[in-house]
């Protein structure tokens, strides 16, 4: 005897419990199917992609603040040398 086609079981399905079950019965495996895909695969993406977003934050609030800094050094250094300046030309 042959084996059937998953298309003939569809069919008989389909005679047996009516179109309405065998589309539920569908959806309810789509569904299924959609939700162990976002938890397996994406929410682990998000988690890694959101812990890389805060590390590059935390590098550019560190760069930030190294620029003030750096700012603040030379704006001190310019003052110094204008006063140096000054000094030697009274």
């Amino acid at each position: 005897m042959p084996e059937r086609t998953r298309l003939e079981d569809l069919v008989k399905a389909v005679q047996e419990y009516g179109i309405t079950t065998v589309m539920a019965v569908g959806m309810g495996y789509f569904i299924y199917f959609i939700w162990k895909y976002v938890t397996e695969q994406i929410l682990p993406a998000l988690e890694h992609a959101t812990m890389t977003v805060i590390k590059l934050i935390d590098r550019v609030r560190m760069l930030d603040n190294d620029m003030i800094r750096m700012d603040q050094k030379i704006n001190t250094i310019l003052e110094l040398r204008d006063i140096e300046h000054e000094t030697k030309h009274d």
